[in-house]
């Protein structure tokens, strides 16, 4: 049943490599708010479904609002940015900068969530963050918006988890999904008057099939972390490292420099030391890295652990 679940986390991480693959064809054409709008559009009727199966009573206000504004403007903040570095960079870069969000998580959690981290994991942060300095090469090569915009994604994503893990035992799933979709659609609605260019037929087939992917991606991870450890099924979206390469060689001509896959090869390795640690025990009370389990970039993701089918007792703020 591990090894099933392994492949199926696999399978997703792969369809979020073609979601993000659609997203750089999009974004030769149309601004990253845009595709983040229509994509959060046709998400819409997707997360719903989740939205009504939500069995817990009360209303719409949230308990900490501050808390749920705050995340709300990281998860339009963090598909927006993403978005954007796709269109601009190549893909393997891309996702070396985004895998500095476990890093990132790490350090959030100490102020946020008042978690103790010890030595080696500090160690494993900093040595993280020596890999994204090796992939953007300051005084090296010129940086770019891009790179900007992908550290900005990692570090959206980052606070997203860190705050779903501060407040999630105390707000309604419907809170957390229903306000994220309200800012897409307040936000980028105002930026279409702005950005907005004609859209055909075949675009906006390719918007509904980002979302379509996005949640089932999604649907897909909520088996893998049913029915196996997420020690195991975490390492998986290291995977997308390999698809960037497929992917950016096959179809973009981008051929994977080597510092920036030493500089991915130094933030993975980094990640996964962080996750070995917290599946331990005893070295991470939140475990925050382990419980970060939805991707966090994809307008048409939910939240995984709350459509988990046996989620265990302290699981419900994890995202």
């Amino acid at each position: 049943m591990h090894i099933k679940a392994v492949l199926v986390a696999l399978l997703a991480f792969a369809l979020f490599s073609t979601h993000d693959v659609i997203v750089k064809f999009l974004g030769a054409t149309f601004s990253p708010f845009q595709i983040v709008f229509f994509s959060g559009l046709f998400s819409f009727p997707l997360i719903t479904i989740m939205l009504v199966r939500d069995p817990t009573q009360g209303n719409l206000r949230p308990v900490h609002p501050w808390w749920v504004a705050l995340r709300s403007i990281c998860v339009v903040t963090s598909p927006t940015a993403a978005f954007f570095a796709f269109t601009v960079l190549p893909l393997a870069q891309v996702y070396a900068l985004l895998f500095a969000a476990p890093l990132l998580i790490t350090l959030l959690s100490i102020p946020i969530l008042g978690e103790k981290v010890g030595l080696w994991r500090m160690l494993a942060v900093l040595m993280g963050l020596c890999g994204v300095i090796i992939v953007v090469r300051p005084g090296v090569t010129e940086l770019q918006t891009g790179h900007l915009a992908a550290l900005i994604a990692a570090f959206a994503v980052a606070l997203q988890s860190v705050i779903l893990r501060k407040i999630g035992r105390e707000e309604r799933r419907a809170v957390l999904m229903l306000y994220p979709l309200l800012v897409n659609v307040g936000v980028m609605g105002i930026a279409m008057i702005f950005v907005y260019e004609p859209i055909e037929l075949p675009d906006l087939a390719g918007m509904a099939t980002v979302a379509l992917f996005s949640f089932t991606a999604s649907l897909l991870l909520v088996y893998s972390y049913t029915n196996a450890e997420a020690a195991l099924v975490a390492p998986m979206q290291y995977s997308q490292i390999i698809w960037a390469a497929l992917f950016g060689i096959l179809l973009f001509d981008e051929v994977p420099d080597s510092m920036t896959l030493l500089g991915a090869a130094v933030i993975v390795g980094s990640g996964l030391f962080i996750i070995a640690r917290e599946a331990r025990g005893g070295t991470s009370k939140q475990t925050p890295v382990l419980r970060t389990r939805s991707r966090g970039i994809s307008p048409g993701s939910f939240r995984v652990s709350q459509a988990m089918r046996r989620p265990e007792p302290d699981d419900a703020p994890t995202g």
